[in-house]
Order: structure tokens, then sequence, then C-alpha cells
């Protein structure tokens, strides 16, 4: 097995080829935010909070789709990646119409955790309050486009591990959004399993079971585990 040695902030460290800036800054206990990234499914760099600054490189990188290189000096954490950050987690909620207080989310939500990280305590940008509509077609789960941050989570696992490609997104710019079979109710959509899968690894309330209320969407550990080892597998779960 070959191996690039790198330095991520001032730190020498060895890697497999082929593993990502990401992982090895977690595998040595280095930080970085992320909200769209999750092990198991193909990373799509969506969010932008996971950028990193690679000396020699006038551009920022993501580090969920950026290898390791010989040679390579990372930074994860300076100041102007500071701000960048906190620039995206205030656009994400000026946005959208995250209304925490009544969201099924609230206090298990990643976004919200993303902004106490970033020290985000108000936004320098001004909210836009979109007009977005909410889908309770489906029996079991509802859909609130208000609160979806575009992580695309719930198209990839769909996708990827249950199979059913019920999610895509549509649209473009400021009218983008995710979309359920060709754009019509997800109660319609025949190809939906109700298996849920979609709801568990959503990081906000935008996806939820209609059972829940305010802050009582729980992550579920045993079954995203679940969907990791399925997908590293290369099976599908129910």
């Amino acid at each position: 097995m070959s191996v690039r040695t790198l330095t991520i902030n001032g730190h020498a460290v060895a890697m497999a080829t082929g593993t990502t800036l990401l992982a090895a800054a977690r595998e040595v206990g280095v930080p970085i935010p992320t909200l769209c990234h999750l092990e198991g499914l193909s990373p799509v760099a969506a969010c932008r909070l996971c950028l990193v600054e690679i000396e020699g490189s006038g551009k920022l990188q993501p580090a969920c789709l950026t290898p390791v290189a010989e040679g390579m000096v990372v930074h994860t954490d300076t100041p102007r990646l500071q701000d960048y950050r906190r620039t995206v987690i205030e656009m994400l909620f000026t946005e959208g119409n995250h209304v925490c207080a009544i969201c099924v989310a609230n206090g298990h939500c990643e976004l919200q955790d993303r902004a106490v990280e970033v020290g985000m305590d108000h936004s320098r940008l001004p909210y836009r309050h979109p007009d977005r509509p909410v889908d309770l077609s489906h029996p079991l789960f509802g859909l609130d486009h208000n609160r979806c941050i575009l992580c695309t989570r719930c198209v990839r696992v769909c996708d990827e591990v249950e199979g059913a490609h019920v999610w895509d997104v549509g649209w473009r710019g400021e009218h983008c959004r995710i979309i359920a079979g060709l754009n019509e109710p997800w109660g319609a959509v025949d190809a939906c399993t109700d298996c849920g899968k979609c709801v568990q690894v959503c990081p906000t309330g935008a996806l939820y079971d209609k059972a829940d209320t305010t802050g009582e969407k729980h992550a579920d550990p045993g079954r995203l585990g679940a969907l990791v080892r399925a997908r590293a597998r290369g099976q599908q779960t129910r």
C-alpha cells in the first residue's frame, strides 16, 4: 500500500494514497465541519463548509473530495476559513425560513450545531423570507422546503442505498429545490418504499416523521450505521 506524507495544521501525517483530506484530518483528530457529507454516501461538496487552504493553491479546496498528495501542506482553521464558514452558515439561515423554536429538529439539528461551532449568534445578511411549500402528501412523513439546505443526502441515500431513486434536484438558482419523482407530491410517487432513510439522514427538520413534534426528531445511530455498512457491502436494506 502506497503512502503519502503531508502536513495538516503543522502536524506531519502519513496516509494511504486515495485518502481524502477530510478523512485524513478526522483520523488525526482535526475537526472539519460538514453538512452534506455522510460516511457511506458519495461525496458531493455541496455545502462548501469543508473547504481548506492548501499552500501553493490559490483556491480553497473541498476536503471531502480532495485526495492527499505527497508534500501537501494543509490549513483547516485559518481566519479566512473561519469567516468563510460563518458566511456560509448565515446564508443557509437567511436564504430559508428556519424558525428553530417550532422545528421538529430543534436541539437535534446539524445546522444549529454548525452555527454554534462557527460562532454565529446573529446574521450579518438580510433575511429573504422566500415563499416555499410544505408537502404533507405522504402518509408517514413530511417535507418542509423552508428547512431544506440542499445537502442532497436524501437524494443520495435513496439512490445509492435504497435504490428507489425517489428524490432529485429540480430548478436552478434561488428556485432550486428537492423534488420527488417528476416533481410530484411525495405521496403520489409509487417508487417510494416508505423506508424512511431520507428522513434519517436529513441534517435539519426538512424531512421528518409526522408523529414528531417540536424538538422530537432524533437521528437513529444504529440505523445510520446500518446504512453505512450496507453501502460498503453494496447491498440494499429495508
